[in-house]
């Protein structure tokens, strides 16, 4: 289950857990959520390495771009990667690479923030993260599944699938 935080961004708001069992899963988790991100929206990934957070940004750029085959390479040396979509521009960061919140600015955050933002390893945003954000924590499960603890975007549940 997921825990509620007990302080900093999104304190006091109820989390919800989804359970992922299939890769597939995650998928839809991310086209759900894409079906209802609008600019200014910042989605924040965070799990361990292989937790499923690139599967999911995949997934939500496929959907918020209308392209189910569109090739989505990882940011994890381009550290950002832009994608023009029917809703406006979506900036994939990848901060693994990061060690803070300054090197961030110098990558378009500002300017990237006034679309949507979808960040992995968002815990190198320092203060950065926006507070109204909808954070995704994956965590791999003994048995290889998922579970993502949603919190945030209180005033706009995630569809059901």
């Amino acid at each position: 289950m997921c825990a509620r935080r007990a302080g900093g961004h999104n304190a006091g708001m109820e989390a919800q857990s989804v359970m992922l069992p299939t890769q597939e899963a995650t998928e839809d988790l991310a086209r759900r959520i894409a079906s209802v991100a609008t600019p200014g929206d910042a989605i924040l990934l965070s799990g361990v390495l292989g937790a499923g957070k690139s599967v999911f940004s995949r997934a939500f750029l496929r959907a918020a771009c209308a392209d189910p085959d569109m090739e989505v390479p990882s940011p994890s040396y381009t550290l950002v990667q832009v994608y023009d979509t029917p809703r406006g521009p979506i900036a994939h960061f990848d901060l693994w690479r990061l060690s803070g919140p300054d090197a961030v600015h110098e990558l378009g955050w500002d300017d990237a923030c006034e679309g949507i933002v979808l960040v992995e390893w968002p815990d190198r945003l320092g203060a950065l993260a926006p507070a109204d954000a909808l954070r995704i924590d994956l965590e791999v499960l003994e048995d290889g599944a998922r579970r993502a603890c949603l919190t945030g975007w209180a005033d706009r549940p995630v569809p059901a699938p």
